[in-house]
């Protein structure tokens, strides 16, 4: 009888003390976890405590409506700079938007597993990893060299070939994570095909769609190397002519940061603060466009 009595206090102490090792392990864990993201984020946040840092104390109305001043000056912004990037983004969005969009939508609804689609998709994955020099030595060939000249539209020809894969492959997958059933819902009430993607497929995938073209568009609008190619800088307002060289807040930011004026190191640091908000602003307003539909 006694040993009895023992047996279920001592599998139940068994069982207290393996749960004690199980909550210190899921505890342990979870602390290792979090101190593996905090460790991760800490270079991120001493980046961007540096850009205010350095960079806030020149933030005005004038550092954002000013041209951008020459060697020794004092004063002068980064308006142009930052209408130049807007520009360039813009003209490549145009270029590539379209493109990587109907590809998506080939490779997920139509293309299915053919050899071609097999060809593209490879391409795209290539394409993505692809170091973004060779994007502006591309567009050097294909643009500046036919044009005679760097300018604003070979630079957004150099900017589109870094959004296409990006856009292409996010896209795809966001249209591919659409419930099967939607698509046959309305196909069996009648709908083509073409107005199933048009009404059913693209809306759906939207928040998808909307999160790779911010991804490729921040991307873009912070790379330096292709701009160096292509478009060059200009000291000057963009007039509207496409096959002149146009300034941008990157190639500032590269020109600037070697200075040996004060001045002009100090006015770096601004233009990269500059350039993150712009970044988080277009991130902050896709989220706002996603959601509304869902709200109303």
């Amino acid at each position: 009888m006694e040993g009895l009595s023992q047996g279920p206090r001592a599998e139940a102490s068994f069982r207290l003390r393996l749960g004690d090792r199980r909550t210190f392990a899921d505890r342990a864990l979870t602390l290792i976890a979090i101190g593996l993201g905090v460790s991760a984020l800490l270079p991120l946040f001493s980046v961007l405590y540096m850009l205010v840092v350095r960079g806030s104390p020149l933030l005005s109305l004038e550092l954002l409506t000013e041209l951008t001043p020459g060697a020794g000056m004092e004063s002068g912004g980064i308006g142009n700079a930052i209408l130049g990037t807007v520009v360039v983004v813009m003209l490549a969005a145009g270029m590539s938007l379209p493109l990587g969009l109907f590809a998506a939508i080939y490779l997920a609804e139509y293309g299915e597993d053919s050899g071609l689609s097999v060809v593209v998709r490879f391409a795209g994955k290539v394409l993505s990893g692809m170091p973004s020099i060779l994007a502006g030595v591309f567009a050097y060939a294909i643009a500046v060299s036919a044009l005679g000249s760097f300018s604003a539209f070979a630079g957004g020809v150099a900017l589109a070939i870094l959004i296409v894969p990006t856009v292409m492959l996010t896209a795809e997958e966001a249209l591919r994570l659409v419930p099967s059933k939607m698509k046959q819902a309305a196909l069996g009430m009648g709908a083509t095909r073409a107005q199933m993607v048009t009404k059913v497929l693209i809306p759906t995938a939207m928040p998808g769609i909307l999160t790779g073209v911010m991804l490729a568009l921040s991307r873009a609008a912070g790379e330096t190397a292709p701009l160096l190619l292509t478009a060059l800088f200009s000291d000057y307002w963009f007039d509207g002519k496409l096959g002149e060289p146009i300034a941008s807040l990157a190639v500032l930011i590269y020109n600037f940061s070697g200075s040996p004026f004060e001045y002009q190191v100090n006015l770096a640091w601004a233009a990269s603060l500059v350039l993150v908000a712009l970044v988080l602003l277009f991130n902050v307003l896709a989220q706002v466009v996603t959601r509304r539909p869902e709200e109303h």
